[in-house]
């Protein structure tokens, strides 16, 4: 049975370029820096997934020392893949975007804006008693920022006089 979330692996060429962006620019706390994985074990693990000999370089950021992490993963063995990042496209099967949660979306709009960081929307929305904005990192990841109405609930259990109908 499952019991819980515990991360997001973003797969990115540059480890280290990676986890500076992610702590600099949104701020998260890395929590493990950037490491390297080879031999038998990550073999067993992950050598059905990507061709061998398997190396990951990895590191963990997130907002609190708890199983909600973000994994930067690196696999240099693998052809480059250095290319542009695919355009945005949250209508595409799969995983479409990570959500973040802010005390003020638009004071963080702004600083990530300060950032060079992409907006994908030109605005702030409110919505399901969320105020949301939508962002891409340098890699092609699409991110909806979210301020909470109601510090004390859940995103998805935010008080709204007018829920969305799906």
């Amino acid at each position: 049975m499952i019991t819980g979330l515990a991360h997001t692996a973003i797969c990115v060429p540059d480890v280290e370029a990676a986890t500076r962006w992610y702590s600099e620019v949104l701020g998260f706390t890395v929590l493990s820096p950037p490491y390297r994985m080879s031999g038998p074990a990550i073999e067993r693990d992950m050598g059905e997934l990507v061709p061998g000999p398997v190396v990951v370089r990895a590191a963990i950021l997130g907002v609190a020392p708890d199983d909600r992490v973000l994994e930067l993963i690196e696999y240099p063995n693998l052809a480059d893949r250095r290319g542009s990042p695919a355009s945005p496209d949250v209508g595409r099967l799969g995983i479409t975007h990570v959500g973040l949660t802010c005390a003020d979306v638009e004071a963080t709009r702004r600083r990530l804006e300060e950032h060079g960081v992409r907006f994908l929307t030109r605005g702030i929305a409110e919505i399901a008693g969320l105020r949301s904005t939508w962002f891409v990192d340098p890699w092609g990841v699409v991110f909806i920022l979210l301020e909470k109405s109601d510090d004390h609930r859940p995103y998805w259990r935010q008080p709204s006089a007018a829920r969305p109908d799906g």
